[in-house]
């Protein structure tokens, strides 16, 4: 099928405001690209409990099939930093508006994903790791015993 146009001016008239129309289309879409990213939602506890869960459910199957632990553990973790630094910036709501770098996501996703995979396959962590965890909870209990103390 043919369409004829009688003027040459309609004809530029109907490819400019195409091109007109896709242009600002264009604007509008990268901006709002552009603002989702900038507003960036620190992650809450609900978040990191899926991560987690996530990670330790990875290691508890991934220690059926793979022999090194440690590999499944260094994969949870930094899937979980990657994750908390790509859609929330390495903001976490329990520590304020502070960026965690990756390494510090890394730790604190390692720690919490071996105590969700203590609980639900204990047996698939090494006493070497589990010794290693209860000495950091001890720790940490003792920080905070001191800090109630303190105030």
């Amino acid at each position: 099928m043919f369409i004829n146009f009688y003027s040459k001016r309609k004809l530029k008239l109907l490819i400019t405001s195409l091109i007109l129309t896709f242009s600002f289309f264009e604007i509008y879409t990268i901006n709002k690209r552009i603002k989702a990213e900038t507003h960036l939602i620190a992650a809450s506890k609900k978040d990191l409990l899926l991560y987690q869960q996530m990670g330790a459910s990875y290691v508890c199957s991934a220690s059926k099939v793979e022999a090194d632990i440690n590999k499944s553990i260094f994969s949870a973790g930094s899937t979980f930093a990657n994750v908390i630094f790509q859609r929330h910036g390495g903001v976490i709501k329990q520590f304020g508006d502070q960026k965690l770098n990756l390494e510090q996501l890394y730790n604190q996703g390692t720690f919490q994903i071996i105590g969700s995979v203590l609980k639900i396959c204990p047996e698939k962590i090494p006493n070497q790791i589990k010794n290693e965890y209860e000495k950091r909870i001890n720790e940490i209990s003792k920080d905070i015993k001191k800090k109630n103390l303190n105030n």
